[in-house]
């Protein structure tokens, strides 16, 4: 069995090491900058990566949750996806994004790489009603023999869909929580995990390890690494992870 580890790149952006697979989580590797495009809020992004693409190793696997927000598929994130390097997204962003790369799933619908299957699980990226205003959002869940079952949330900000994923496998036991409480003056509501919630997901998925992202680097993200810490208390299941530092898991 390989090392699980994890290097944190900066916002949702992260490298997994699972089952012999080099995986990218939602990647965004632009400088720090002003997204403003036409029909969208501006997002503004305040910190640059910590690993560069041009530096990234040999990549197997992307998971990306979304692909309409600058926040979780930057322009160096878009030149990832060009070199053709497996993607596995929602079915709206296999449609729309070019490169032949992009697999589009459903909710619960497998995918298989090497010895790892990852399953499309069901998220929602901000309150009941706001699929409109935001678009589609995947979730990921990735088994394979004799390693740990993992879970990466996306943009998910429902807690009843995180039971309803728990149901389905029985728990997990590493989750990549996208946290943040991120907001938009276009809807009132958080559109990712805050801090509290994101505790009660790992509590809900009997999850033995949590790595926190989404957490920094962006201007509407209302809750940070502070808050979060904060929520997990002393319980010991959040991982401290420095940004461009590799962390066995």
């Amino acid at each position: 069995m390989s090392k699980t580890a994890i290097t944190y790149v900066g916002g949702p952006t992260a490298i997994l090491e699972y089952a012999g697979l080099t995986i990218v989580t939602d990647p965004t590797f632009d400088p720090p900058g002003t997204y403003a495009e036409p029909g969208s809020t501006t997002l503004v992004k305040i910190v640059g990566p910590a690993v560069a693409r041009t530096d990234l190793p040999p990549v197997d696997l992307v998971l990306l949750s979304h692909h309409g927000h600058r926040d979780n598929l930057d322009y160096e994130g878009l030149e990832l996806l060009a070199t053709g390097v497996r993607t596995l997204s929602t079915m709206r962003a296999a449609s729309e994004l070019f490169g032949g790369g992009v697999v589009g799933l459903d909710s619960w619908e497998e995918f298989e790489l090497g010895d790892v299957t990852v399953t499309a699980v069901p998220a929602l990226h901000g309150p009941t009603g706001s699929e409109l205003l935001v678009g589609p959002v995947t979730g990921f869940v990735l088994e394979a023999a004799g390693n740990p079952r993992i879970y990466v949330s996306g943009d998910n900000a429902s807690l009843p869909l995180v039971g309803q994923i728990s149901e389905h496998f029985g728990g997990v036991d590493i989750a990549l929580l996208f946290a943040g409480a991120a907001r938009t003056p276009r809807i009132d509501a958080p559109l990712t995990l805050t801090a509290v919630d994101a505790a009660e997901a790992a509590a809900i998925l009997g999850a033995r390890t949590v790595v926190g992202l989404h957490t920094e680097h962006w201007q509407h993200f209302s809750e940070g690494r502070e808050q979060l810490e904060a929520a997990f208390g002393d319980s010991g299941i959040l991982v401290d992870t420095p940004a461009g530092k590799r962390v066995e898991l």
